[in-house]
């Protein structure tokens, strides 16, 4: 009887564990309803053009961010040698 008992834990467990993404992904597209519905507020638009500004809204994917070291290169462009690869370094130290 203890077996069963434990399997059913074991199983409601790694069922949970399963789920969790799922609700995030929910949570995430939520909040991303939110942000064009409060957008869409903020320019008054109603009916037809409220419900396409959303749509488009909820379709646009997200800017990628620049990573630190394509700034890094952007920073240190033109320079060449022990100057860009000091400057290179205090960069990627973030100082």
């Amino acid at each position: 009887m203890r077996m069963n008992s434990w399997l059913a834990l074991a199983i409601g467990a790694a069922f949970a564990a399963v789920a969790m993404p799922a609700s995030t992904a929910e949570n995430s597209q939520q909040n991303k309803m939110k942000a064009c519905q409060a957008q869409a507020g903020d320019k008054k638009l109603e009916g037809k053009d409220r419900q396409a500004f959303v749509n488009d809204c909820l379709k646009a994917k997200p800017e990628k961010q620049e990573s630190k070291m394509a700034m890094c290169n952007r920073k240190t462009a033109g320079m060449k040698g022990d100057e860009r690869a000091k400057a290179q370094s205090e960069c990627m130290k973030g100082t």
